[in-house]
């Protein structure tokens, strides 16, 4: 048996030689075998080669970093954003479920998943211009842009820094605007900004090193959720995703760091002018911040799922077939309002004849 660390090693000696070629490869063959998946689920691949079309690419970065996605069906191009220490792996189940009707990216950010373990980069702002360089890359124009957790923040700074030009629609899954819960604040406030820590450092700790807390200081409902480990799907592709991938810590603690210091209210209030989907759920401790955003955007549309439906910080995971089918019935809905106002907001921007 090899070790899961020397097996990642391989696979990304393997991505080093496919990006010389610049050509995608099956997920057979970077992987190095199969996979079974633990349990068997209705409409959910049993095995890795139940997913034959599933192919994992490469490209290079301006600063030199090689990042790897994950990629799978045909059409209108969606791009998913991986949360905090998050990987393509995870996103097995949806790749497999949206190809049908959509050509389905996941980029692993830098320093996790499959792509290059680096010293540098590890902050939003350059995750952000990690999906510029990825756009760029496969001449994305029209796209939908899906970020859960950490990947909504990376969305939010993609938009802050380059707008939403080659933007179709976005979805934001269950982050809040400001993980940082200032001192000076009321309740209302921190609840509206969705603020679960007031130490930074000890919230690293406690997500990096398992060092215990209390909720005064870090608000550990997400981790909790995580371990509840209620859902046969997420087993699935939690454990697929551990057979083959490994992070590094000291880079999840960095960009952590600068993710929980981050505020983006200003973002979502200013520069969101397409149409958007804002995704939650009743066991989640970000409740009252997703519906802020959502009051927030004008005609966004907000989902917040049960108890029954799996409704915390892993919803996309736990319950990827309702996930699909709902998002789906965004990003096919014709949604004139919004676009019209897209289109007026950016005709106001080009200048006027003199």
């Amino acid at each position: 048996m090899i070790p899961a660390s020397l097996r990642c090693i391989l696979i990304v000696l393997i991505l080093a030689r496919l990006s010389i070629s610049s050509l995608a490869a099956p997920v057979l063959e970077v992987l190095g075998r199969d996979y079974n998946f633990p349990h068997a689920v209705p409409d959910l691949p049993t095995k890795l080669s139940d997913f034959s079309d599933l192919e994992i690419n490469t490209f290079t970065t301006d600063d030199g970093v090689q990042l790897a996605y994950w990629e799978a069906g045909s059409g209108r191009p969606l791009v998913f954003l991986p949360g905090w220490s998050a990987n393509g792996a995870q996103y097995v189940n949806l790749l497999y479920l949206l190809r049908q009707y959509y050509h389905v990216f996941v980029l692993d950010p830098r320093n996790q998943g499959l792509s290059e373990k680096v010293e540098k980069g590890a902050r939003v702002s350059r995750l952000a211009a990690d999906v510029r360089a990825f756009a760029l890359h496969e001449g994305l124009q029209d796209a939908d842009y899906c970020g859960w957790s950490m990947g909504a923040a990376v969305l939010w700074s993609y938009i802050d820094l380059y707008g939403t030009t080659g933007v179709r629609k976005v979805i934001f899954i269950d982050e809040p605007p400001s993980i940082y819960a200032h001192e000076d604040w009321s309740e209302s406030e921190r609840l509206a900004a969705g603020g679960i820590t007031t130490s930074a450092e000890r919230l690293v700790d406690a997500f990096t090193k398992g060092r215990p807390t209390h909720r005064l200081i870090v608000d550990p409902s997400a981790l909790e959720r995580y371990m509840a480990r209620d859902s046969l799907a997420f087993v699935n592709s939690e454990a697929f995703s551990s057979e083959f991938i490994v992070n590094n810590p000291n880079a999840m603690a960095q960009v952590l760091f600068d993710h929980a210091t981050n505020d983006w209210r200003d973002v979502l209030k200013h520069k969101i002018n397409v149409p958007t989907a804002i995704f939650t759920g009743e066991n989640s401790n970000y409740v009252a911040s997703q519906k802020w955003i959502h009051e927030t955007i004008p005609h966004s549309r907000l989902w917040i799922y049960s108890d029954a439906d799996q409704g915390d910080h892993f919803l996309i995971f736990k319950n990827p077939k309702k996930f699909a089918a709902d998002l789906q019935s965004f990003l096919d809905e014709t949604t004139l309002s919004a676009d019209q106002d897209r289109l007026d907001q950016q005709s106001s921007a080009l200048p006027r004849p003199r």
